[in-house]
Formats: structure tokens, sequence, C-alpha cells
């Protein structure tokens, strides 16, 4: 997959496919300081500036028409300090390069999320996460980040140095400035051991305390239109090493899950009334399973199925009412979905617009096929999230704005003093921010 966008005739696509813009012009700048002249330029010219990741986000976050600016050189390893137990990277470092370089230095990010094709900044200045009992969320792994702001100054923030814009920027969703570099804390690389296993979806709801409880990291997979879900729990183990077999993991992870996946979506495109049947099948075809391996081998897995997806975080208490309005919905509704609905956990954390900002957090996502009208599943779903004081991810879909995001973040209106102080003529506006922290 790995850098998913690209620019033809001057036209900048996401991932998904649900945004495509033309700026005015692009720069792919080589340093800080070639990225601080070209946004001091675009301030001259009156143009307003994005930067761009890989297009994993399915909102218009980084759209522009003005200067767009692409991070391909800014990516490495800056420093790796193993006493204070940091690594510095560049911001266009992708997930993947990270984990990788990581891993050959015995080292390894705590927690993350299910894909590592996002570039370091994009993943945090949206708010992605994995699933955690103590972690989630990658930008709450952040010890310190540097900013080039609105007037083209560098800002170097910690929770020592400028802790405000530490505070906000480490999910800056970028309206506060462009991150070029993240400090993020590492440990030795571990072992995990992962254990996969079906079970029915009223067993999950009614053990689901218990399930979060025992498990460091524990996320499960319901399959709509069926009483099934797929249960994924991960643990720290002292090893060996035990891989899952190449042959399985190619049928498992590539055939089942991308492949025949693929297939099945196609078949449900072209005949929406298979898709009950086809789900009950396609929820037992994976079997119980477990293996032990480094964390981001068991974190991360391909998605090479393109699709569209709104996630919110509710309060982790109000999940499981969550979770059966969300499939009684789905059960005396006409819709046919065939991509199952994730649900993962967060501990709360002091990030100011986090989606777990202050509450421990469930979340919920669901999914369909790029190309397949979304419009009325996710307006329903949405109405049943909102219903628990939901907070949607930041580079998902959904259609809140300012006026009901202030009052589901209780520090918002700090998130926009501070935007109104580093970027008051908006130098890094967009129709999306301006939407959802208003004018």
């Amino acid at each position: 997959m790995g850098s998913t966008t690209s620019t033809r005739n001057g036209t900048w696509r996401n991932w998904g496919g649900t945004v495509s813009v033309r700026p005015a012009r692009e720069v792919t700048p080589a340093s800080v300081d070639e990225l601080a002249a070209a946004v001091r330029r675009a301030a001259e010219d009156g143009l307003p500036v994005k930067a761009v990741g890989t297009g994993h986000s399915f909102t218009s976050i980084a759209a522009t028409d003005g200067l767009l600016i692409r991070p391909q050189l800014l990516t490495g390893i800056r420093r790796i300090d193993r006493e204070a137990g940091t690594v510095t990277v560049e911001a266009g470092t992708p997930l993947k390069r990270l984990n990788v370089a990581l891993a050959r230095e015995g080292l390894s990010l705590t927690n993350m999320g299910d894909i590592m094709e996002q570039t370091v900044s994009g993943a945090t200045s949206t708010g992605t996460h994995g699933t955690g009992r103590e972690s989630a969320s990658i930008a709450a792994q952040v010890k310190g980040l540097e900013l080039v702001t609105a007037d083209g100054s560098v800002l170097t923030c910690s929770e020592k140095e400028n802790p405000d814009v530490f505070a906000a920027a480490r999910i800056g969703l970028g309206a506060l400035g462009i991150v070029t570099a993240l400090t993020f804390a590492v440990e030795p690389l571990f072992l995990l051991n992962a254990r996969e296993e079906p079970m029915p979806f009223d067993r999950v709801c009614a053990e689901f305390d218990a399930l979060h409880a025992e498990n460091e990291h524990f996320e499960f997979y319901w399959f709509p239109h069926t009483g099934n879900t797929n249960t994924k729990r991960n643990n720290r183990g002292a090893g060996p090493e035990r891989p899952v077999p190449p042959l399985r993991a190619w049928f498992e992870d590539e055939f089942l899950s991308n492949g025949l996946f693929q297939a099945v979506n196609w078949v449900g495109r072209a005949a929406p009334a298979t898709i009950p049947a086809i789900a009950q099948i396609s929820s037992r075809a994976l079997s119980a399973r477990t293996y032990t391996d480094i964390p981001y081998k068991v974190f991360t897995s391909p998605r090479r199925v393109r699709f569209v997806e709104m996630e919110y975080a509710v309060p982790r208490e109000a999940l499981v009412d969550t979770l059966r309005e969300l499939k009684a919905m789905v059960d005396r509704s006409p819709l046919r979905v065939s991509f199952p609905v994730e649900v993962r956990t967060a501990p709360a954390d002091d990030i100011t617009l986090s989606t777990a900002s202050g509450r421990e957090s469930a979340y919920v996502a669901v999914h369909m096929v790029k190309g397949t009208p979304y419009q009325r599943y996710f307006t329903a779903a949405e109405r049943i999230f909102t219903a628990h004081e939901g907070r949607p991810h930041w580079g998902k879909i959904h259609t809140r704005d300012a006026e009901y995001l202030s009052r589901v973040y209780p520090r918002f209106g700090e998130f926009v003093a501070l935007r109104d102080r580093l970027d008051p003529e908006r130098r890094f506006r967009n129709d999306y921010l301006r939407r959802v922290l208003g004018a």
C-alpha cells in the first residue's frame, strides 16, 4: 500500500476515495528550514497551508486549495536516547518504517493501531489508537514535538517546554501548526501472546467488563446480521516466539481476511440480499488461534480491501448499551452490512482534544466497502453514538460541528484559545476545521 495518495493532473486524493482537491501549489521540503520558509511564502501570498500524510483520513482534515506540503523527505530517525527511553523521528516517517527500525534496535512502542501505513504525524494529529487497558493512543506515547507555526517560527514542545501547546498539539488536527518531528516513549522489545477466538455477541456483552479488566489489550469484531464475534486478547509473555506459520498466516491474513473478504464484498455489492447469509458463513470462517510475536506483528495487519469508516468513542460504561442499540437498529432495518463492527478500548488521557480526554473510552467503528452507499447506515449509527455523548474520530466520517463538540469536550475552549494565539490569521484553515472548531 505504501504511500497511497497521489497527485494526478494536480488533484490530490485520499486513500478511501472520499476527498479530492486541487492545491494551488505543492512543496516537498527536505528540511525544517525549507518547510518554515514555504509557510512564510504562503503567508505573503495569502494562501492557506496544509500538510498531508498518506491520506488515510476519510474526512477532509488535510484538504486545501492553497499550499499542500508533502512530507516524504522529512523521514527517518533523528536520535535514539536509550537512557531516557525515547526515539525522535521526522514527521513524515511511516509507522511501518518506525516499527521495523525500532525492532532492529531492540525497541518498540508500547501500543499501536491496527494498520501502519500512516505517517507518524498524520497518525498522532488525528488521534489514531489501538486498544488497551493501560495504553491505546499513539499520541499519548509522545514525549515531545517540534511545530512550525503560522509565522514560520519553530516551537519545541514537551511537558517542560511550552506545556500548554504540548497538551493540545499531540492531537492538533493540523490546526495549530505543522508538526515536523515527534519524540516517542519506547521500551525494550517485548513479546505478545495473542489469543483469537470466536465468541457469541451476547456473551461478549455480558462478560465485557471482565474481558477488559483481565487483558492488557482486548478487542473484538461483531459481524452484523449475526450473533457472532471474533475476539482478540493480547498480553505480554515471556516467550518463546511462536509466530503464525507462514502458510497459515497467508491463508488467514491474506486469503481469508483480504482476498476472500474482497470477493465477498463484491458479491454483496452486486446482490445485497445475499449479505446476511454470507455474514453467517464468514463470521465462522476464522478459527481460534494463539501465537506469540513481537508487538507490531501482533497489533497490526494488512488491510487491502478499501473502505470508508466512521468511529466514535463513547464512555466505556456506555459501550454495551451502545452496541445492543446498534445491533437492534441493524436487525430491524433494511440495511445490508458486509463489514464487521470493530470494538476497542482506551484509558483516559490528558490530551486536550483526544477522544479519550478525561474519560475511559470504548471505540465503536462501522465500515462500508468503498463505492457502496454508506450514508443511511452511518447516519443511523451516528444517532446512537451521539445519544451517548460520543466523540467522533477526527480522521473518520462524521457530521458533528463545533457546537456539538464543545459540549462533549470539556477542554474545547482551551484548544480554540490556543489556536487563536498561534494562528490568528487562520493560515492552517480549511472547511473541515471551520466546521469542527468554528470560524
